[in-house]
């Protein structure tokens, strides 16, 4: 009886030690974007889960304790950094398991706010004060240049915590870097048309995908939905779109600026959105090329219809 009772705890002690040895890597981003090109290095071994729901602001979001116990439960977490979380530190400092700050990532190229910003945006938004001059510009995962190496830390990383897969991710992170390839001929094919074409944002978060397309706006905006500004801030505003004549303003989902309407009333301006975050994008393996892609068919379409 005793050696039955032996022979079964060493088989179950085994059938844990297994099951420990295949468990599931757990992954937390902190953004959509960061959870996509997780998603495409662990393709078909788990999906990695995201903390900001779609629609969120990662400027100012307010953790939930289920968000907390999250964040410091998971074996990996992804983040883009105090420039762009400020509501994450705190909460970092109680968590045991790794935690990447992406934008400390060596290999990045990464842009700093220049001192004309605000030339347009004197009453700024409640997180404009984040892009003071100089300070960085932190909307880095929009660089398909960047998403690579995000990809390739990922890919090391998991594979040191699951090595039973790391043949899988790391061909996972050389498939993504073959399909950035070609979606960067098609941006560059798709974009080359409205290179020089006058636009103007609400919000300075597109740089890196302009830099890398060849294109700038003429002008940020950069006021908060719940934020009025003075008549005279409008009407200078304004002035510039006249200037400037047809063109088209993008503000981000899901909320247009209430001051939009306003400022284009009786102008040829077009209203239209760009989405640097792809929310609600399906955390698949294609969902990073989706958002850029998405983001530069919606740019190209609204300079192309004036």
């Amino acid at each position: 009886m005793s050696r039955l009772f032996s022979v079964f705890v060493a088989f179950v002690a085994s059938f844990l030690l297994i099951g420990a040895a295949q468990a599931e890597v757990k992954v937390l981003t902190s953004i959509k974007p960061l959870q996509l090109i997780a998603a495409a290095v662990q393709d078909g071994v788990a999906i990695p889960e995201v903390l900001l729901p779609p629609g969120a602001s990662p400027h100012n979001y307010a953790l939930r304790p289920s968000d907390v116990r999250k964040v410091q439960s998971v074996d990996l977490l992804y983040w883009i950094g105090p420039d762009m979380e400020g509501f994450l530190p705190r909460v970092l400092g109680g968590r045991s398991l790794p935690s990447v700050a992406v934008q400390d990532l060596p290999g990045l190229k990464l842009r700093h706010f220049g001192a004309d910003n605000h030339s347009h945006a004197e009453e700024a938004d409640e997180h404009d004060h984040d892009h003071r001059p100089g300070s960085l510009d932190a909307h880095l995962w929009l660089s398909p240049f960047n998403a690579r190496v995000i990809a390739d830390k990922m890919a090391a990383d998991l594979s040191a915590a699951d090595p039973a897969n790391a043949q899988r991710y790391q061909s996972n992170a050389k498939a993504f870097d073959e399909r950035l390839d070609a979606l960067d001929q098609r941006l560059k094919t798709r974009l080359a048309n409205v290179e020089g074409k006058p636009y103007f944002v609400f919000h300075e978060a597109f740089d890196y995908f302009e830099d890398a397309y060849g294109l700038k706006h003429a002008g940020v905006f950069a006021v908060a939905a719940e934020v009025q500004p003075g008549a005279q801030h409008v009407a200078a505003m304004r002035k510039r779109l006249q200037e400037v004549g047809k063109t088209c303003v993008f503000s981000e989902p899901p909320l247009r600026p209430r001051l939009a309407e306003t400022l284009v009333a009786g102008l040829p301006v077009k209203l239209a959105e760009l989405d640097a975050l792809g929310g609600y994008t399906p955390a698949t393996a294609q969902g990073y090329e989706q958002v850029l892609e998405k983001l530069g068919n919606d740019l190209a379409g609204c300079l192309e219809s004036l």
